[in-house]
């Protein structure tokens, strides 16, 4: 029977379970299984998969992106570029191959929002400097879009939200939040930016997918700017791992 899972600490909110289960049972693999497999820590993978001979694919979240590599046999160009590993191949001959497919959702649903042609001259902030931010960091990179990376306590050329005056928002039309502020249940909670400075022109991207409209978005609608939340990019990622599963 064969079968995949989730890996992390924390799986109560898990859209990989539900998202894979419907697949399975619109494709009829009645004898394919999804499970969550919620682990402590990392030392007790070895033992998880020897009680699951039948594993076919994994995905992985926070905390174990990038402390799940040297539980592997190698790792594909997508996981070394963004330094984080989001799925694992199980091979038939038992290798293990980490991949990263956080970067092709982000990057194939943002193409899919801004305007065909995508934006003049366009420049991005992205909000945090955390994991997801470095899937970001490389779909920009791969689009031409040049970014600043905005926290509150910057690493090297980095901003700060103290930094972002009217000028800098005005020229730089997508803002990205990578963030997990405004997540449920703290659905009040936005990155600290200069809301009063978004225009029309601006694009704001919520990787953030539950709530739907979270109050940066809302903050960007107010506006008149477009709003995307990250809900297309999870069914992205999700499908591109399922594509490595099946190659």
């Amino acid at each position: 029977m064969p079968e995949f899972g989730l890996l992390g600490r924390s799986l109560r909110h898990s859209f990989s379970q539900a998202y894979f289960s419907q697949k399975f049972h619109n494709l009829d693999l009645a004898d394919h299984r999804y499970e969550l497999f919620e682990l402590a820590t990392l030392d007790e993978l070895p033992a998880l998969l020897a009680r699951h001979p039948d594993l076919r694919g994994l995905n992985v979240t926070i905390p174990y992106k990038e402390q799940v590599w040297p539980f592997l046999n190698e790792v594909a160009p997508s996981a070394a570029r963004v330094g984080a590993v989001n799925v694992v191949e199980f091979r038939e001959d038992g290798q293990l191959i980490g991949h990263n497919t956080d970067y092709l959702g982000f990057r194939d649903s943002l193409r899919s929002f801004l305007p065909k042609g995508g934006l003049p001259n366009a420049r991005a902030l992205i909000l945090g400097s955390g994991g997801a931010s470095k899937a970001v960091e490389v779909a920009l990179r791969e689009l031409g879009i040049s970014y600043w990376v905005v926290s509150r306590n910057p690493l090297g050329a980095g901003l700060t939200y103290q930094d972002l005056t009217p000028q800098l928002l005005q020229e730089h039309a997508l803002i990205i939040n990578t963030t997990p502020l405004g997540t449920t249940p703290n659905v009040e909670e936005c990155p600290p930016i200069p809301y009063l400075y978004l225009r029309a022109h601006h694009y704001l991207y919520d990787l953030i997918y539950n709530p739907t409209e979270t109050e940066f978005m809302k903050r960007g609608a107010a506006a008149g700017a477009q709003t995307k939340n990250g809900f297309e990019m999870l069914c992205l990622q999700a499908e591109a791992a399922w594509k490595i599963w099946n190659q």
